[in-house]
């Protein structure tokens, strides 16, 4: 089976020292990524560990096909334990990081430790460095990229960075690269901020050997470039009209279910903001989305589609010059986008201030700095509702993203189990619902096909491929490039998903963590049969029995 190549690097931050271990075992039997990352995870972070405490471990993976030329895997895995969801959480991001992660010779980066002052870690194929930064205290993603720029040479494309927001350890900071990429969902700057790392940067010229098989890699690269896809120019913002008027779009934190300026915030008012092509690193279906609007002096990549909701609808926005700013701002000072604009909704419902777009940026930009009400709310919207006297739209601690479950019921029901939370990666079953392929009435019956859904979204995110890639990198174009047959792939999905679920069992996540803060029809009959599916307790735990793992231990 293909695989990764390349050792395991632990950086200790605080002990100032790296080292090497062989993982070979593990990367022949989890491929890369999210499920090498997982594996790793679940072994080497204590069960009790503080998610801001040294012991915790952030761990940034590549996939095999992030050494092939072929669209849809510009993308790399961050994973580790969330400071917002108390679980163990994998997110990934997209632009040009990956390839000089690979050239560097490794396959997974492990950082552990607290240092004392605040820390640039630069990985080469020739070893670690260790930079004291204190003049980047404070800075933003961007001022931090050109640090790097005028010091070392080395741009955003070779750097992953922490904002403001995760120095102040908010806990949904994000950690960018390409300065406009996102680790969004989780909290995984406030990981990096509280371990005192600003930025990692990586440069080399040691890839190791990975033969990637042609067809189909070359073929999924023409596809890309051939397609006619509406998202290629108006990316995931092409879907918000349809969203809007057909099914729901949550709008004025969750008190109503449709916009009235949708077609203010949408694909059409995107595209018209957008000057030029953007892409991933070695992809030809250039799906991003630089836009500008000279008049307000704004400039940025984005918003997709989940920013659109966030900052727009959720907060009764109907401009997207507005919410081309909130984007910006949120990429500048380090915060995820979905959880940020929630939260900050979440606040203007508190306040009566709907549609209030500059008090908007300016509770955003104090949550980054922990400034008066922004200290409050920089704990998220399932630690501040009460004081805030709103209802707690969050699954096990996270904001919810814009696929409305009150509409789209076997979304909500994968809401209520994943692992990470309300979070719409976690598995497809929102894309069936949207068109047709499932009613989105019900939760019975579904239970099979979310297990399915959710092992092919953690293979996806250990390969790696892109989501948005599902048309092109088909299931039997997968078990060519991997050499496989579909189901081992998916075995090794499962596995991901039973490891994720048993850390965060021991850390007292059981079936009283599966819930919503609404009704959909047989919620609970539905929870029985996924677990059934699973082969879990009926109160939602992995029995020991189930484990499986290569994984070495921290000792």
């Amino acid at each position: 089976m293909l695989h990764t190549e390349g050792p395991l690097l632990t950086v200790d931050v605080g002990e100032r020292a790296a080292s090497e271990t062989a993982i070979d075992d593990v990367l022949e039997t989890n491929v890369g990524g999210r499920a090498v990352a997982t594996a790793l995870a679940h072994e080497r972070i204590p069960f009790d560990a503080d998610p801001f405490g040294s012991e915790n471990r952030a761990y940034l993976a590549t996939g095999p096909l992030q050494q092939s030329g072929m669209s849809f895997t510009g993308r790399m895995n961050m994973t580790g334990l969330s400071p917002l969801t108390d679980g163990l959480v994998s997110t990934n991001a997209g632009g040009y990081l990956s390839r000089n992660f690979v050239g560097t010779g490794i396959s997974v980066l492990e950082v552990v430790g607290q240092s004392d002052e605040l820390l640039a870690v630069h990985v080469t194929d020739q070893g670690v460095e260790f930079e004291a930064v204190p003049e980047l205290e404070g800075a933003t993603v961007p001022e931090t990229s050109e640090y790097m720029t005028e010091r070392h040479d080395l741009g955003p494309d070779n750097c992953i960075a922490i904002g403001p927001a995760g120095e102040n350890r908010v806990r949904f900071a994000s950690v960018m690269t390409f300065d406009s990429r996102a680790f969004g969902r989780g909290g995984l700057g406030a990981v990096l901020g509280s371990k005192n790392v600003k930025c990692v940067t990586f440069e080399g010229d040691a890839a190791p050997p990975v033969e990637i098989p042609d067809p189909p890699e070359m073929d999924v690269h023409r596809e890309a470039a051939q397609s006619d896809d509406l998202m290629r120019r108006q990316g995931t913002t092409g879907s918000t009209e349809f969203i809007n008027d057909n099914f729901a779009l949550p709008t004025r934190y969750f008190s109503e279910y449709e916009f009235e300026h949708a077609d203010r915030i949408g694909g059409n008012a995107v595209e018209e903001k957008k000057y030029k092509k953007g892409a991933c690193s070695a992809c030809a279906y250039a799906c991003k989305l630089p836009t500008r609007d000279e008049e307000a002096g704004v400039e940025t990549e984005g918003p997709e589609f989940e920013t659109v909701y966030a900052f727009g609808s959720s907060q009764g926005v109907g401009d997207i010059v507005d919410v081309m700013r909130a984007n910006e701002l949120c990429d500048s000072l380090g915060m995820d986008t979905i959880s940020a604009g929630v939260t900050v909704a979440a606040y203007l419902a508190s306040e009566d201030e709907f549609g209030n777009a500059e008090l908007a940026r300016e509770v955003t930009e104090r949550i980054a700095y922990r400034e008066g009400i922004g200290d409050i709310l920089a704990e998220g919207v399932d630690r501040c509702h009460d004081e805030l006297g709103v209802d707690n739209y969050t699954v096990k601690g996270m904001e919810f993203a814009a696929h409305d479950g009150r509409v789209l019921h076997g979304q909500g029901l994968s809401y209520a189990l994943a692992n990470r939370g309300a979070d719409h990666m976690y598995a497809g079953m929102l894309t069936l619902e949207y068109s047709g392929e499932l009613d989105p009435e019900g939760t019975l019956g579904k239970a099979e096909r979310l297990v399915q859904e959710e092992n092919a979204a953690a293979f996806r995110d250990t390969g790696i491929v892109c989501a948005f890639g599902s048309d092109y990198v088909t299931d039997d174009r997968l078990e060519t490039l991997f050499d496989a047959d579909y189901e081992e792939l998916m075995e090794i999905g499962a596995r991901t998903v039973r490891l994720e679920r048993h850390f965060n069992n021991q850390r007292g996540f059981d079936r009283a963590d599966d819930g919503l803060p609404y009704e959909i029809p047989d919620l609970e009959g539905a929870i029985d049969e996924y677990y059934a599916a699973r082969g879990w307790t009926s109160d939602g735990t992995v029995p020991d029995a189930a484990l499986e793992t290569v994984a070495p231990s921290a000792d």
